[in-house]
């Protein structure tokens, strides 16, 4: 694990915000007239890009998805954003990367101005050199782009840069721009899903990615 640049996923890697998104995702379709009454199932709405989760799952025009996204927006910003915590353990890796000289990096498909707030409340900004995400208007919401645009961006070797993620479009996003990708177990991707995206490093747990770091 030589790599010098590491670039992380925001939700299911660094933090689990379990209840803000799927609240936020609830009261949106709620504005919809569509009522989800169990959280559980709106738990695969954490980490993929959220217009395109919208029109899949209830079968949306991309007009009305874009409703159901400011009706989520109108929300989160104000309370899901902090219906949220850090990972036990996140604070001491972030450190011990940081102090063995690496650079990191948040690329999340989360709108850069929510990601940016969330990492300056929870304390964990400081460790970044940048935080990546996409726009309010959908732009770099797939990680493919989005990637690549900070591979740009920061002139990264791609040989000496890994992405960790905890979902399937992490590990896309990774292989499709030429870089190494880590799949970690501890978020809200299976097993399944990530083995199949054939990364080159599993991680079943948070403890298990610490102690690959040394």
């Amino acid at each position: 694990m030589d790599y010098r640049n590491i670039l992380f996923d925001l939700d299911g890697t660094l933090t689990d915000p379990r209840e803000g998104i799927t609240r936020s995702v609830q009261y949106a379709l709620g504005k919809l007239d569509i009522h989800e009454p169990d959280l559980a199932k709106l738990e695969h709405f954490i980490g993929p890009p959220l217009l395109q989760c919208f029109m899949q799952t209830y079968d949306l025009p991309e007009e009305r998805a874009w409703e159901a996204v400011n009706h989520y927006r109108d929300r989160f910003k104000v309370t899901g954003l902090y219906e949220n915590r850090v990972f036990d353990g996140i604070e001491a890796l972030l450190g011990r990367l940081r102090e063995q000289g690496r650079t990191l990096f948040i690329a999340t498909s989360k709108p850069t101005v929510f990601a940016r707030e969330i990492a300056r409340h929870f304390g964990f900004d400081r460790h970044f050199k940048h935080i990546y995400g996409s726009e309010l208007d959908g732009t770099r919401t797939n990680k493919v782009e989005l990637i690549a645009h900070l591979l740009e961006e920061e002139r990264l070797d791609r040989a000496d840069t890994l992405m960790i993620g905890d979902r399937k479009h992490d590990l896309i996003g990774a292989s499709r721009n030429g870089l190494h990708g880590a799949g970690v177990g501890y978020g809200f991707g299976s097993r399944e899903e990530l083995m199949g995206e054939a990364p080159a490093y599993y991680f079943a747990s948070l403890d298990e990615l610490s102690r690959a770091f040394g």
